[in-house]
């Protein structure tokens, strides 16, 4: 009975197709893995020689005239006709900027902008994926000067008996709010740590466009709040974004296109799926409480959905 054999000293036509296809294998992997991955365990992240960044362009005037100006002795600058969400406007930028000063410890200049960038790394690196990216290293933050525009406040009245109204507002957010980080995807097949895919990114957020929807609290609920949606029901909002990304070790792969989209996609799909936002009235129900009506309110959406 005669012997097959995979190899012999004369290449038939598979063997040649089989040791083909295996040295274009090798030569992929080769250049993966030397030119666009990095291998070295020793280094948490590579901080890139190239960092984006955040380009202001015209649109800086347009971030000005969007902060609200108190003007002389309190007076707003528009004078005449104001309309009347102005006075909220003037609340939501007092709001951010209390937030703006808390975030960078009361410290102006450079020293406050690290004491806000570091916090924002510990925040980045608490909530990071640790099987899939490595270490986040955060190289700037730029948490804006204004806050949102809000205008046109239309109230809705339910056709239903005992629901309360809805307030809806349309919101309009300009200003230049960036980060810039840099850290690397890691790969753990066919061992861990196998290789690692540097990435230095920015991020770029110049307007946001939505509708918001003020559910007052229905007196005869158990446990009253405020209800802010983002955006309304049925209406979708404007997100406008730039991102810039340079990838890999020594080849490097600048601002590709799929992974703006991904980012975008991922913001997008957070925005509705957490645009909902309960305040608690002190006194009348707790935070416990609360978590726990939101917890019931999406067990029936999900029953009802399937």
């Amino acid at each position: 009975m005669a012997t097959a054999y995979v190899f012999t000293l004369q290449p038939t036509f598979t063997q040649g197709l089989i040791l083909g296809q295996a040295s274009i294998l090798l030569f992929l992997f080769l250049v993966l893995k030397y030119l666009f991955f990095d291998t070295d365990p020793d280094r948490p992240y590579r901080k890139a020689s190239y960092q984006p960044k955040v380009e202001s362009g015209d649109l800086e005037e347009e971030f000005k005239s969007r902060r609200v100006d108190f003007g002389k002795d309190g007076v707003s600058p528009h004078g005449g006709e104001v309309e009347s969400s102005e006075w909220l406007n003037v609340f939501l930028q007092q709001v951010l900027d209390a937030y703006r000063v808390k975030l960078r410890n009361g410290l102006a200049g450079l020293e406050g902008d690290e004491v806000a960038r570091q916090r924002v790394e510990d925040f980045a690196n608490k909530i990071r994926p640790t099987g899939l990216l490595d270490y986040i290293k955060v190289h700037s933050v730029d948490m804006g000067s204004s806050a949102p525009q809000l205008s046109r406040a239309r109230i809705h009245r339910q056709s239903t008996p005992g629901a309360e109204p809805n307030i809806e507002y349309d919101m309009n957010y300009i200003d230049s709010v960036s980060i810039s980080i840099s850290t690397s995807v890691l790969f753990n097949y066919p061992f861990a740590s196998f290789a690692r895919l540097p990435v230095s990114l920015t991020i770029s957020l110049s307007l946001f466009s939505s509708s918001v929807c003020l559910t007052p609290p229905n007196p005869h609920s158990p446990h009253p709040t405020i209800t802010f949606t983002l955006p309304a029901r049925h209406e979708d909002f404007t997100l406008d974004m730039k991102t810039t990304s340079l990838m890999g070790s020594r080849a490097k792969l600048e601002d590709v296109p799929k992974l703006h989209e991904l980012i975008l996609h991922q913001i997008r799909r957070v925005i509705v799926e957490k645009g909902t936002w309960k305040v608690v009235l002190p006194g009348l129900a707790s935070v416990t409480e609360v978590k726990q009506d939101v917890k019931m309110e999406r067990e029936l959406a999900e029953k009802s959905f399937n």
